[in-house]
């Protein structure tokens, strides 16, 4: 096997590990153990019982202690936490999925929506003592918290919540853990008190008893096989009139008295369900970064195969060509790298902001609006991403790749789910883009009637010069058909940032223009109806620019001169193949001419081909180590020694 320029690759490494390299590090080692590793031959019983088994081990190794406060027995670290468990998905994303549950989802709940009152809970789901399981989705009802059906009315008579399922489409559906292993439930439901429905809230339910067997008024279900994560009990529960004292709601936010009086300092009942949900963004976080940690692992396997597997004889020298010295192969794995590359710097940041917000050492609400946004788009584009690396690894790695045991079909199985928990991706898409819009709404609501004009005329100016065509003629002009990279202005960062903005910006404004143009002929719904493709759009636009915009900002903080020198081309090569998936835009709004989309096509050839030689450095910097690798593949000399 070729090695890359180790020293560089560390630089690299460091760069993209972020703020907790140490704890990267460390996992990385605690993690090659050979416990941790999955095993696809185990059936599902056999499969969930060694998960169970592993989260035991990583107890006691402090992981889940990152994520809680000292006062509750944790060491207070929160982004230690989220990239400490992120290094699961590079053993076992079954591992990392149930842990999650256990530690981010119902751990989280109950910490940040629970009081004192809860803190033995804590304690004891830290260590395994209590298993438990997050029970928000309904089959009736994912995406759509706010009309989940199951019910919790307040009975003052006896100071209980009374638990309830009362539609088929109700059942709690779905939910990790509700198979066999929880013994208690972070349940979401509507509370009702005083014959008044005050939203959905969230409240502790015990579900099963130290045996394993189901609760009076409690039923659960087996979820079954599903495509993929066998070691994770994926299980449904339907509650008959199920009574849990009343100081088993987490109350942080609402309370309700002993003779049923409900309180809240958030009188705004969208706020207080919105505040709730934004407490658990974490998990989010999570998913996204665990999603681009599979990806990882999956671009390590096929890049290191396609520097050793040889195929087809060179007619000048008659020796068999390597699968990475074919343009082909170069353009379907190396601009996939650089885009994990981008990930990375995104997601760092990301986690930053979060354990800024966690730890109570950014306290403006503002930020935390901020980074649900964020948390949302990045969602969205990790586990998109983590998608089309794994399927495109699988296939350029040939037969090989579709056998179990190198790894990829497990990783593409596993990782099939992530666009849907944690927030549908087009839901999510759609909410960040209802963001932008309402900030961009808030941006002119309070213009006076000349400031409304301004701006009406602005909007009007920009069409003209778009329908004029002056901007594609200025870029023909500065456009030659032969410019290499380095001589094109699209080799400057600013032109580049530039071009992501105004694709976000147009699509944005022109979003906006659409629907004040339909909301006058019809309601709000049809109005937002019509223009969905368009929301969908202007948001997939602002997270590509934020994306950018943080591998800019985390380049500028390596020091190594070979290693930021190398950086600054994966940059490229990720600007130029996503201005290349976007052509037919760039083209069609008047943002690029032929010419300069020509350019952007030769760059991406000229980019891969100038980052060959470093593909070796580039894996090792994504700092997936080979003991963690665990592809037979890559091992087997009769895939690649002719001699």
């Amino acid at each position: 096997m070729a090695t890359g320029t180790s020293t560089t690759a560390q630089q690299l490494r460091a760069a993209l590990d972020g703020p907790w390299r140490e704890l990267r590090d460390q996992a990385r080692v605690q993690l090659a153990d050979e416990r941790f590793s999955g095993d696809p031959e185990l059936d599902i019983h056999a499969a969930r019982a060694r998960v169970l088994e592993q989260m035991k081990v990583i107890a006691t190794l402090g992981y889940p202690d990152r994520g809680f406060r000292p006062e509750h027995g944790g060491t207070g670290d929160p982004g230690g936490a989220v990239t400490s468990l992120e290094m699961l998905a590079y053993a076992d994303l079954s591992l990392w999925v149930k842990s999650g549950v256990q530690w981010g989802l119902f751990g989280g709940a109950v910490e940040n929506l629970g009081t004192e009152r809860h803190s033995d809970y804590i304690k004891r789901l830290i260590s395994l003592d209590l298993l438990g399981c997050f029970a928000m989705t309904e089959s009736g009802h994912g995406s759509d918290v706010a009309n989940l059906e199951t019910t919790a009315t307040y009975d003052p008579a006896t100071q209980e919540f009374v638990i309830h399922t009362p539609t088929p489409s109700a059942r709690k559906d779905y939910i990790g853990g509700a198979a066999v292993h929880a013994r208690m439930a972070a349940v979401f439901a509507q509370l009702i008190t005083d014959g008044t429905n005050q939203g959905v809230h969230c409240l502790l339910v015990p579900i099963r008893d130290e045996l394993g067997a189901d609760l009076p008024g409690v039923t659960t279900f087996d979820d079954g096989l599903k495509g993929g994560l066998p070691g994770v009990d994926n299980g449904r529960i339907v509650f008959d009139r199920v009574r849990v004292p009343r100081e088993n709601l987490l109350n942080r936010y609402a309370d309700v008295a002993p003779d049923g009086t409900y309180s809240s300092e958030i009188e705004n009942p969208s706020r207080r369900f919105f505040t709730t949900l934004g407490t658990l963004v974490r998990g989010r976080v999570s998913v996204g970064g665990a999603a681009a940690a599979g990806a990882r692992v999956a671009l390590s396997i096929a890049v290191r195969y396609a520097l050793a597997r040889r195929q087809f004889a060179d007619p000048d020298t008659g020796a068999e060509t390597l699968l990475l010295d074919y343009r082909s192969h170069q353009r379907r794995l190396l601009p996939l790298v650089a885009k994990s590359f981008a990930l990375s710097f995104a997601q760092n940041d990301l986690v930053r902001r979060m354990d800024l917000i966690q730890r109570g050492r950014e306290t403006d609400p503002a930020a935390q609006r901020a980074l649900e946004k964020r948390a949302a788009g990045l969602k969205v584009i990790q586990t998109k991403h983590a998608t089309r690396a794994i399927q495109e690894c699988r296939e350029a790695c040939g037969g090989a790749g579709y056998l179990t045991e190198n790894r990829l079909v497990t990783l593409k199985a596993d990782t099939d789910v992530f666009t849907t928990f944690e927030g549908d991706n087009v839901v999510l898409t759609q909410l960040v883009a209802k963001e932008l819009l309402t900030a961009y709404s808030d941006e002119v609501r309070d213009l006076d009637a000349l400031g409304w004009v301004r701006f009406a005329a602005t909007m009007a100016g920009d069409v003209v010069r778009k329908h004029s065509g002056v901007r594609q003629m200025i870029q023909t002009l500065r456009d030659r058909s032969d410019e290499s990279v380095d001589e094109g202005d699209l080799s400057k960062r600013s032109v580049q940032v530039q071009l992501f903005a105004d694709r976000e910006d147009y699509l944005l404004r022109t979003a906006a223009h659409r629907l004040r143009a339909r909301a006058a002929d019809t309601g709000p719904f049809e109005a937002f109806n019509n223009a969905q493709d368009h929301i969908l759009a202007a948001g997939a636009a602002h997270i590509d620019r934020l994306v950018l915009e943080e591998f800019v900002d985390g380049i500028a903080a390596i020091e190594d001169p070979a290693a930021r020198e190398l950086a600054e081309t994966v940059c490229d090569l990720y600007v130029y193949a996503t201005l290349e998936e976007n052509l037919a835009w760039f083209i069609m709004h008047r943002f690029m001419s032929v010419e300069r989309a020509k350019a952007v096509r030769r760059g991406v050839n000229e980019l891969v081909d100038r980052l060959r030689p470093d593909a070796l450095t580039l894996v090792e910097a994504l700092g997936v180590p080979e003991s963690m690798l665990r592809a037979e593949m890559l091992h087997d000399a009769s895939v690649y020694d002719r001699s």
